[in-house]
């Protein structure tokens, strides 16, 4: 699970790590973001842009907010199925959180790569209506097993997309899913636990 994570760099550092060319004037709350807040996902729309939209799924059928999707099967649930076939997002992250259960109290943990400023998650993301009936578009990000590092805290961790597979990841032209999900795997390097 990835219940909350965090972002402490700004929109022009995103726009030169991303190679984004095609620029808004958006604004967003930088450093730790919760479900339900606005954050930049890279995505591609003919090209690769810069969007600041909902963390969380909120389909009709559901009185909480998902945040989460499991990437074992997201090919097969109809919620985000066609999300995954056809909305795939990159959520730029400098780290995540994870709460480490220790008796019955919960240590709050913060969880980088030592040395990168930002890393991407795998995130899809789909168009909504508000209780007002107004359109909005939100992102969630995919989970997968955790790695040797993250396991002595939880039994789930979001999918790290290496840096030389984002394009890949962000290209819905792709029809090959297999290759897409070969991504899902563990984070193979080693994760800073704080």
């Amino acid at each position: 699970m990835c219940g909350r994570y965090y972002l402490n760099i700004g929109l022009k550092d995103i726009y030169e790590r991303y190679n984004i060319r095609y620029k808004e004037e958006n604004k967003y709350e930088f450093n730790e973001i919760y479900p339900s807040n606005k954050s930049p996902v890279v995505l591609k729309d003919g090209e690769k842009k810069l969007k600041i939209i909902n963390w969380g799924f909120k389909p009709s059928y559901s009185k909480s907010l998902l945040i989460n999707a499991r990437s074992e099967t997201i090919d097969k649930k109809p919620t985000f199925k066609d999300s995954f076939y056809n909305k795939r997002c990159i959520i730029p992250v400098s780290g995540f959180f994870e709460w480490e259960k220790d008796g019955k109290d919960k240590i709050k943990r913060r969880i980088h790569i030592k040395d990168r400023k930002i890393f991407s998650l795998a995130g899809i993301y789909d168009n909504f209506k508000d209780e007002n009936g107004d359109d909005y578009t939100a992102f969630t990000i995919l989970t997968t097993v955790p790695n040797k590092d993250m396991i002595k805290i939880h039994n789930r961790m979001p999918v790290i997309i290496p840096e030389e597979k984002e394009d890949i990841w962000l290209d819905n032209n792709i029809e090959n899913y297999g290759r897409l999900k070969t991504m899902f795997k563990p984070y193979p390097g080693r994760l800073e636990i704080e």
